[in-house]
């Protein structure tokens, strides 16, 4: 357990600029210090309540002056231990920055703080007739959202935060606030700041406003699961509608094991085999028959049990079933926690990536349901492991690297949404190689103390 600051000193200045929200209260600096990765805690000294951008410059200002990192925190719900202090300072809880600041409906994109979180921007945008996409399971935080490069189950339609950031607000170390781009959809003015931002999880700066793209709420949505033999059937019916380009919105499969802990947790009763959950956006017409056409590659490749999902509450009774098979895993083993993977490869490999990964799984002495995107070529593995037995830790580690080092061999990468964090900074230079150096280069011009989110993404130099 980190030791709290001291009363004077830093603390009593951010008493001064904050007053009562900033504490070094025990169990808000222990809620601070997890995420929902498998990592060990690491709570901050202090957490701090920011509720404006300059009240960020401060904060920023204030923690430069003191040598003493700050760590932005959203809603806690990263697994690469984004949010972990481990290294002390101060936790830069931006949940009070949570107001929707503009809707321009005609240019279909929006202006929110970086605490709105998806859901309530979307009950926000309901009665415009707009939607935001990105769907990542859990109702994170719009700016955890950017700094991790999150996707989700929409993102084979839609795209992934990169595509949908249009410019961000960012505090940088030295205390400057600058805004990266305009609200055009596209621009080709000096290098492309918003991109840097997204995605590197708070080490280059603090997000605190972020104008994305939205959507028009489709005109019709149908929803539907079916069963298939066997992984490698599920698999081949989504790589032959995305190859003969029939726009699905969401293309995910659930290995038989992961159906069976979906039918516990949720109450459902499909069948437990390994499965597709799909949904259609378009017209009536067009759903149908993008409808139609899906239906005939699964029935050719073994699908059975084409379950329809119409109307509004069915649809999301179906996706809640699937946003939840991360915690149905987790009472398959009780009192386990979660080593979650996260490859991605491109979609030629992916049945043959996901065929040699289940046989690993076969083998392994604990359960592993296997889930994901694969409209993307995107998918997890739970591994579910005692976290008091060096055995199980052994075990799903080695078994986490035969699949990433099997997902690079294939140009894939070792993480499709989930970030790096801390959890996944030893394949970092496996998979970009002298890119790292250039990225070490970058955070050292903008953040030459390492007092941002210092530990996370960047892996120690080279020997």
């Amino acid at each position: 357990m980190n030791k709290p600051l001291p009363e004077q000193g830093l603390y009593a200045e951010l008493k001064a600029l904050l007053e009562e929200r900033v504490t070094d209260s025990r169990g808000i600096r222990e809620h601070h210090g997890k995420d929902e990765s498998s990592l060990p805690y690491a709570p901050p000294d202090l957490v701090a309540f920011p509720r404006s951008t300059e009240e960020v410059r401060g904060l920023v200002n204030l923690c430069r002056r003191h040598r003493t990192p700050l760590i932005p925190f959203g809603a806690g719900t990263s697994v690469e231990g984004h949010v972990l202090a481990v290294r002390g300072g101060v936790c830069v809880d931006l949940s009070q920055m949570n107001n929707v600041l503009e809707v321009h409906s005609e240019d279909l994109d929006c202006t929110v703080e970086a605490g709105v979180t998806r859901k309530q921007l979307n009950e926000y945008l309901r009665d415009q007739g707009l939607f935001f996409p990105i769907d990542p399971g859990a109702d994170a935080t719009i700016g955890g959202m950017v700094s991790t490069r999150a996707s989700g189950t929409n993102a084979v339609r839609y795209g992934t935060m990169r595509e949908n950031t249009l410019s961000l607000k960012v505090v940088l170390a030295d205390g400057r606030v600058i805004r990266t781009a305009r609200r055009a959809r596209k621009s080709a003015a000096g290098y492309d700041l918003t991109r840097l931002f997204v995605g590197a999880e708070g080490t280059l700066g603090v997000i605190t406003e972020i104008t994305l793209r939205l959507y028009g709420i489709p005109e019709a949505m149908s929803a539907a699961t079916c069963a298939f033999p066997d992984v490698d059937h599920a698999v081949n019916t989504v790589i032959q509608t995305i190859q003969m380009g029939i726009p699905v919105a969401r293309a995910e499969m659930l290995d038989a094991l992961t159906m069976k802990a979906v039918n516990r947790y949720s109450k459902t009763s499909y069948r437990e085999m390994p499965a597709l959950f799909l949904e259609f956006h378009g017209s009536e017409a067009g759903v149908a028959e993008q409808a139609r056409a899906v239906q005939t590659i699964a029935k050719d490749n073994g699908g059975m049990d084409f379950e329809w999902a119409v109307r509004p509450e069915d649809r999301s009774r179906l996706w809640a079933a699937r946003h939840d098979a991360y915690f149905a895993s987790l009472q398959l083993r009780p009192g386990s926690r979660a080593i979650a993977t996260d490859v991605c490869v491109p979609i030629s490999r992916l049945a043959e990536c996901i065929h040699e990964t289940a046989a690993d799984v076969a083998r392994a002495s604990m359960p592993i349901p296997l889930f994901g995107h694969v409209g993307d070529g995107n998918f997890h593995l739970v591994i579910l492991v005692n976290p008091e037995d060096p055995k199980d830790i052994e075990e799903a580690r080695a078994l986490n690297e035969r699949l990433v080092m099997r997902a690079l061999a294939m140009d894939g990468t070792c993480t499709g949404e989930h970030g790096i964090g801390l959890g996944k900074q030893k394949y970092l230079r496996e998979e970009l190689g002298e890119g790292v150096e250039v990225m070490r280069g970058i955070k050292a011009v903008l953040d030459p103390d390492n007092l941002l989110n210092p530990g996370k993404i960047l892996p120690p130099p080279a020997a």
